[in-house]
């Protein structure tokens, strides 16, 4: 079983110094990596911020949790990222999605072209990409994108590219994951294009242990090199699961031991949240944790009892 990591997503802060002293801080606590999301709301662009991080820490990895692969082109993408790995010293880790929040569409006008052709997009993207920081130059021909001579510069830190973590709700994200990355991400589904009802409901433990059988299956002797994370939509600790499950039953829409059961759900006191992560890993195989910026003082506790064992 792989050692335990925990990251934390968050998307901006204060000002300039108060996000360098929030990467020091999480790495003084023991978390493995900060990552950042990408939407067209009130949060700060990925690179430079990412960067400022990076160079404010020493071990601390930073990363994206994703990459919208329909914002950029895969070589203005690939040598942003080479570059950045340059500059982190082999502490980047790169996530690329197809795509997925109708609202950024909308308000970019960027086409929000059907789930298949987003995910077909995306595998010939993260064939370029991969291609780039292995090659000096390649040359592409596919239904998306035709790449001539490019040049695969500049060369990254980590040899073939920096970590690449891929995640989604169904097969089809799950598969091209497999065959590419080196971290998925077990996701809720997210086909609807927004945060609702349906995504809801794809959290339950039933659906998560569908998609991890669908990952055993696609790797083959593969799965143990692969490294399982997980997102959580709700944290808590201090109260008895039970009562954090209770007050969240509503919100999730299924009964209280659902919800505490949920792979996208951390609650209860100390010892039951350790025991739980310790269960999903030998279980599930999850031993990469990826919380929200609320949450880094209360998990510290955990994150100091279980990171790197």
């Amino acid at each position: 079983m792989r050692p335990f990591r925990f990251a934390v997503q968050c998307s901006k802060h204060a000002t300039a110094r108060s996000w360098r002293d929030y990467a020091r801080q999480l790495e003084g606590l023991g978390y493995s990596t900060l990552f950042m999301p990408d939407h067209f709301d009130d949060q700060w662009a990925q690179f430079p911020a990412l960067t400022a991080a990076a160079e404010a820490t020493t071990s601390l990895r930073v990363g994206s949790l994703v990459f919208d692969n329909d914002y950029r082109h895969p070589l203005v993408l690939a040598k942003e990222c080479a570059t950045l790995d340059l500059l982190s010293e082999g502490r980047f880790e790169v996530g690329l999605g197809a795509g997925w929040l109708k609202a950024d569409y909308d308000q970019s006008g960027i086409a929000y072209d059907g789930h298949a052709e987003r995910i077909g997009r995306l595998e010939e993207a993260v064939r370029v990409m991969k291609g780039l920081w292995s090659d000096e130059t390649v040359d592409f021909d596919g239904r998306f994108y035709q790449l001539n001579n490019a040049q695969g510069f500049p060369r990254p830190h980590s040899p073939g590219g920096p970590p690449l973590i891929i995640g989604g709700g169904g097969r089809r994200m799950l598969r091209l994951a497999v065959e590419h990355a080196d971290i998925i991400g077990v996701n809720a589904s997210l086909t609807s294009g927004a945060i609702d009802a349906e995504t809801m409901a794809s959290v339950s433990r039933g659906r998560f242990e569908e998609r991890i059988g669908w990952v055993r299956e696609d790797a083959g002797d593969r799965f143990a090199d692969l490294e399982l994370q997980s997102l959580t939509f709700a944290t808590k600790l201090g109260p008895p699961r039970s009562e954090t499950a209770e007050e969240l039953s509503k919100l999730f829409g299924f009964p209280p031991e659902e919800v505490a059961a949920s792979p996208a759900v951390l609650i209860g006191t100390e010892n039951e949240i350790v025991e739980t992560l310790i269960e999903r890993r030998e279980r599930m195989g999850f031993s990469y944790w990826v919380l929200h910026d609320g949450d880094v003082e209360p998990f510290a506790p955990v994150v100091a009892r279980l990171a790197g064992t």
